[in-house]
């Protein structure tokens, strides 16, 4: 009897234990979903298209696709003046965004680069750490 009480006590440790590891934890896709919402979303809008002639888009560009420093450092220090995307010029300010911490500056941008039908890289936190560091020297 004392051996069968232990050995349900044991079972439902293990179980809970099991229970607790399967626990996911937030993915850098959900985090830059997030993020997006929160810092970006007003302007790029909830399908990435933009504004017309004020906001880029952010499907299918080169500026989201292509050199993940380049897009890093429009994060860090911001965009003013003409922009040509994709043919289409644009004349919106965005602010610099470099309060942000460089894992969400990453998960941001990985999220942005792997939706709105886009298929890029992820961008790491590595990545951000070097771009910012080396921004930094540049600024001085």
């Amino acid at each position: 009897m004392k051996s069968a009480l232990i050995i349900l006590a044991l079972s439902f440790i293990a179980t809970f234990s099991n229970a607790q590891k399967k626990v996911l934890p937030v993915t850098n896709v959900t985090t830059g979903k997030e993020i997006y919402a929160k810092h970006c979303m007003t302007c790029h809008q909830v399908d990435g298209v933009g504004a017309q002639n004020m906001i880029p888009p952010l499907i299918k560009t080169d500026y989201v696709l292509g050199d993940k420093k380049r897009l890093i450092k429009i994060i860090l220090n911001g965009l003013k003046g003409d922009l040509d995307v994709n043919g289409d010029m644009y004349s919106g300010e965005m602010p610099s965004q470099a309060l942000l911490k460089d894992d969400e500056i990453a998960a941001a941008l990985t999220y942005v680069r792997k939706s709105f039908g886009n298929s890029a890289s992820a961008v790491t936190i590595k990545d951000v750490r070097r771009v910012r560091a080396a921004n930094k020297t540049i600024s001085k």
